[in-house]
C-alpha cells in the first residue's frame, strides 16, 4: 500500500491552459499528459468553457465541492454532474462545461482506452469495513477521516489523501473516524 498525502500533490496548468489541475497519481510515474496509462487529478473550475482533448482516453468526472456542472459531450444533451453523480465520457470528443451555480472542485479519472479500464464508485462509511483488493485500486478520501490498516501499516488519512493498493496488498481494514466518504478507483 502506498500512501499519498494531499499536501504533496503537484499542481500544473490544464492541457488547454485555461486553468490548473492538481495531480494525485499518474502511471507510469514519469508520464506526461500525452503518454500516461492512467491519471487521477482534481481541478478547480471557476468558469464555463471547453475541456482539454485527450486522444484515446476515457474519463470519469465527479464533483467534490460546489453545486455542479453541466457537461456537453459531442453535441449530446448536457449531463448534470453534482455531489451525488459520477459521469464517464470519451476524452477525445469535443466537450464543454457550464457551471450550475459557482465554482466547483472536481475529481477527474482518465485511462488509456486500449491499455487500462477504470471503474469509479463512492463508498459511504459509518463503521469498520474489511476490504480485499482484487485489482489495482486507488482510494481517495472525499469527506471525513479514515484510518487504514494492513498487516504492516496503520495510517490516518484526511480529506483528499489517498492510497494505492494492488493485488499484492494484504487485506485492508477501513476504520472511519466519524461519517466518511471514500472514492474507489479500480484499474484493470
Amino acid at each position: 500500500m502506498k500512501i499519498l498525502r494531499a499536501a504533496d500533490y503537484k499542481t500544473m496548468p490544464w492541457k488547454n491552459g485555461m486553468g490548473s489541475t492538481t495531480e494525485i497519481a499518474i502511471h507510469p510515474a514519469d508520464a506526461k499528459l500525452d503518454d500516461f496509462d492512467w491519471r487521477i487529478s482534481m481541478a478547480q473550475v471557476a468558469s464555463d468553457g471547453p475541456f482539454s482533448s485527450f486522444a484515446g482516453i476515457d474519463r470519469t468526472l465527479l464533483v467534490l465541492e460546489g453545486n455542479g456542472i453541466d457537461l456537453s459531450v459531442a453535441g449530446r444533451p448536457p449531463a448534470r454532474i453534482d455531489r451525488e453523480t459520477i459521469h464517464s465520457f470519451p476524452g477525445d470528443q469535443p466537450t464543454s462545461a457550464r457551471l450550475v451555480d459557482g465554482a466547483i472542485v472536481d475529481l477527474n479519472v482518465m485511462s488509456r482506452r486500449k491499455t487500462v479500464r477504470h471503474d469509479v464508485k463512492r463508498i459511504k462509511l459509518a463503521q469498520r469495513l474489511d476490504f480485499t483488493v482484487s485489482t489495482q485500486t486507488i482510494f481517495v478520501v472525499e469527506q471525513g477521516q479514515l484510518e487504514i490498516v494492513d498487516q504492516t501499516t496503520t495510517a490516518l488519512l484526511g480529506e483528499r489523501d489517498a492510497i494505492i493498493a494492488s493485488r499484492t496488498t494484504p487485506a485492508l481494514t477501513f476504520n472511519p473516524q466519524g461519517p466518511t466518504q471514500v472514492i474507489s478507483i479500480q484499474l484493470r
